[in-house]
């Protein structure tokens, strides 16, 4: 079958597993989406479909080159579109549907959505720093202090962090455990936070493996 689909961030909330335990979950509404464009090993060298997320609104929007792309396929237009690699053996083709019942034997997925932007920021806030001393008399509070000597390099470092624009970066949520699927509602429940803002697009994929710890250099 297919690796992963579109959704859409619905928000956060808890639910209670069978044992009582309240778990934190973000409700995403995944799918519905439907196969636009299919990738073959004899013509692009491997094989992939391109999902659109089906979009009621999109056809107001659409440009013309872009319905003659989805009328190619005999499905609606569509506004987000993401290509996904298929397993051995798969049989997708333009116009069909892929729904949320993907995962529905998967322990675990990764979502990869784009970070909340919070425009520029200092170093406290960007990269942690501890910031100066909040005494009498000190004048040395949220600066970032010396980057550099004036002697020698008399010139700042490339990677030196400093103040500068933070957030909507692409981020990557691995190994999120499914805690639940309401394939009536398209709605994938994953244990914990993922990345982006409510209503805010995600692409789901099935996970690749563990996840390393990071390593102490």
């Amino acid at each position: 079958m297919i690796e992963g689909m579109i959704g859409r961030k619905v928000g956060m909330t808890q639910i209670f597993l069978e044992d009582g335990t309240a778990t934190p979950v973000t409700v995403i509404e995944a799918g519905p989406c439907v196969v636009v464009q299919r990738r073959s090993v004899e013509k692009d060298g491997y094989e992939a479909v391109q999902l659109g997320l089906v979009d009621a609104r999109a056809a107001k929007r659409a440009t013309r080159p872009m319905r003659g792309h989805h009328e190619k396929a005999g499905v609606p237009p569509t506004r987000l579109r993401r290509e996904f690699r298929l397993e051995a053996g798969a049989t997708l083709a333009p116009g069909d549907s892929v729904l949320v019942d993907i995962f529905e034997s998967v322990a675990k997925v990764d979502v990869i959505g784009t970070s909340k932007g919070k425009g520029f920021q200092g170093v406290m806030r960007r990269h942690g720093f501890g910031g100066g001393a909040k005494s009498h008399g000190s004048m040395f509070h949220r600066a970032p202090g010396s980057i550099g000597s004036s002697a020698f390099p008399s010139r700042v470092f490339k990677g030196m962090r400093g103040p500068g624009h933070m957030g909507s970066d692409r981020i990557t949520a691995k190994n999120l455990k499914v805690v639940r699927i309401d394939k009536d509602k398209n709605l994938l429940m994953v244990r914990g936070a993922v990345p982006g803002a409510v209503g805010s697009a995600v692409m789901l994929r099935k996970s690749r493996g563990v996840a390393k710890p990071a390593t102490k250099k």
